[in-house]
């Protein structure tokens, strides 16, 4: 794959980001979106509060203070399946994972 890191920022408008796999027949492969994901968490997110499995995690992006929910989007699959990272309110955290 030959994105650029300015490729993955989040911007906006990024509200949601979804992984997938890409069946190449001989081969799964993850797709451009659950690349973005991993490198996001490796680099530009700061976990605030881990998670089980089936909650996932809530994650900030700090250059915004906006909370981003990570999570398996089919945790039964090996490897837990494709991630998901969903823009919430802090309503929304509060919710979810007790934040606030």
């Amino acid at each position: 794959m030959n994105s650029e890191p300015a490729d993955f920022e989040l911007t906006p408008e990024s509200t949601l980001i979804r992984g997938f796999w890409i069946d190449l027949g001989s081969r799964m492969e993850k797709d451009s979106g659950w690349i973005r994901i991993e490198w996001l968490i490796a680099n530009r997110l700061e976990l605030v509060k881990p998670g089980e499995t089936a909650v996932g995690q809530l994650y900030r992006y700090p250059v915004d203070n906006s909370l981003w929910h990570y999570w398996l989007v089919a945790p039964q699959m090996a490897d837990g399946g494709p991630p998901a990272l969903e823009k919430i309110s802090e309503q929304q955290a509060a919710t979810i994972f007790g934040y606030g």
